[in-house]
């Protein structure tokens, strides 16, 4: 898969193996720092993140065999950078088998425990920040009644408002950047309660 032939560069994931291979804290890794920093080589991630090269090697070769990550032009034939193939992934539409659901169910585990931590260094950090930051970020929460079709509606409504960043900004293309951004991680959670009893 190109870049060039596929511009908004999401994937809608539905094979079990594609999700496990992803739900891997080091694979993660390496594609948050693909998204930050744009290309690089396996020794340059391996440097960035402390581990070994032949680790960071062994992970983007995963990644790549599930078209996560693709080899990049380097500047001589010596140099083999890898890129990002997709900067968004979703499984949440897919039509997942049993395994497929076992896979997600690891996956947004994963994803809730990074996105945890990164809460809690920011709640470190945010007291030094400007407020314009700090009152647009940390955890909103709202309860409210919605009808399958409603919530259908509403969550079309958010992915809409932040696909247009997304086709805007591609994460991993520094210059689409404006000055003065920053990278903000959105992790939306969203569960519905069991129905209710109907009352007597």
């Amino acid at each position: 898969m190109s870049l060039e032939k596929d511009p908004r560069r999401s994937r809608l994931l539905d094979d079990p193996l594609a999700i496990r291979a992803m739900a891997h804290p080091v694979r993660l890794d390496l594609q948050a720092l693909l998204g930050k920093e744009g290309p690089m080589t396996a020794a340059d991630a391996a440097r960035r993140l402390g581990i070994s090269q032949a680790l960071a090697s062994h992970h983007l070769r995963q990644l790549a065999k599930y078209d996560f990550v693709e080899p990049a032009p380097g500047k001589d034939n010596r140099e083999r950078p890898w890129r990002l193939v997709s900067t968004s992934q979703s499984w949440r539409s897919s039509k997942l088998t049993a395994e497929g659901v076992a896979a997600a169910d690891v996956l947004e585990q994963l994803l809730a425990e990074r996105a945890l931590g990164a809460l809690a260094d920011w709640q470190q950090r945010r007291t030094a920040e400007p407020d314009i930051w700090v009152h647009n970020s940390g955890i909103g929460h709202t309860g409210i009644y919605l009808t399958a079709d409603e919530l259908a509606e509403l969550e079309a409504k958010i992915s809409g408002l932040l696909q247009e960043y997304v086709d805007q900004r591609p994460i991993d293309v520094k210059s689409t950047r404006p000055p003065g951004s920053r990278l903000v991680d959105i992790t939306r959670i969203v569960t519905v309660a069991p129905p209710e009893e109907p009352e007597e």
